[in-house]
């Protein structure tokens, strides 16, 4: 539902806004109701630090390996301003333009290798954050239905997690919600604003 979501509201606004996007705009939303998500130890690793902004971190590989720059208060921004930013923010870190602002206080990361390929890895918290979520390619596959057959795409996700801030139970109701938003077309349409 997400990718035909983003090609109607792509046509309908007249703008390109790649599925990271959209997924890092729903992402920054959803961790507003998932503060631990979105939070950090202290330097002695016996308090969790809640944060009050959703400042996300786009892995960015470059010829220098992976850089992680942040689009400060995601949580607040539209999808095109979303989609502006990481495309600057990607140009930067391959041109060694980016700076220090852009790589200091990030919350929590997403790492995209969707334009790489993979079904599923397993992406590396970036400390003091306590979560990543990574997401692969797309994949089609034919599923029966009541209908008969039916082609679906699917994308898969992977959150890695610090059990010291994050129990089991709480990252799987993120990721089912993080599911349930990434299928709700409606919720696609009015996060596009």
């Amino acid at each position: 539902i997400l990718l035909e979501a983003r090609t109607k509201l792509c046509k309908k606004h007249r703008v390109k806004v790649s599925p990271l996007a959209f997924i890092a705009k729903i992402t920054s939303q959803l961790l507003v109701d998932f503060p631990l998500m979105n939070s950090s130890l202290d330097q002695t690793l016996e308090k969790i630090i809640l944060k009050d902004y959703v400042n996300l971190g786009i892995a960015v590989d470059t010829t220098e390996g992976l850089i992680v720059p942040n689009i400060k208060n995601a949580q607040l921004k539209s999808i095109v301003e979303i989609s502006s930013e990481i495309n600057k923010l990607a140009e930067d870190a391959k041109k060694r333009k980016l700076k220090i602002d852009d790589l200091k206080g990030a919350s929590f990361t997403i790492s995209s290798l969707g334009a790489i390929g993979g079904k599923f890895f397993t992406p590396i918290i970036n400390p003091p954050e306590v979560a990543i979520l990574g997401i692969s390619k797309a994949y089609e596959k034919v599923i029966s239905s009541k209908a008969g057959f039916e082609n679906r795409s699917f994308l898969p996700i992977s959150l890695s997690y610090d059990h010291r801030a994050i129990n089991g139970v709480y990252a799987v109701q993120f990721t089912s919600q993080l599911g349930e938003a990434l299928s709700d077309d409606k919720l696609i349409e009015k996060s596009f604003k």
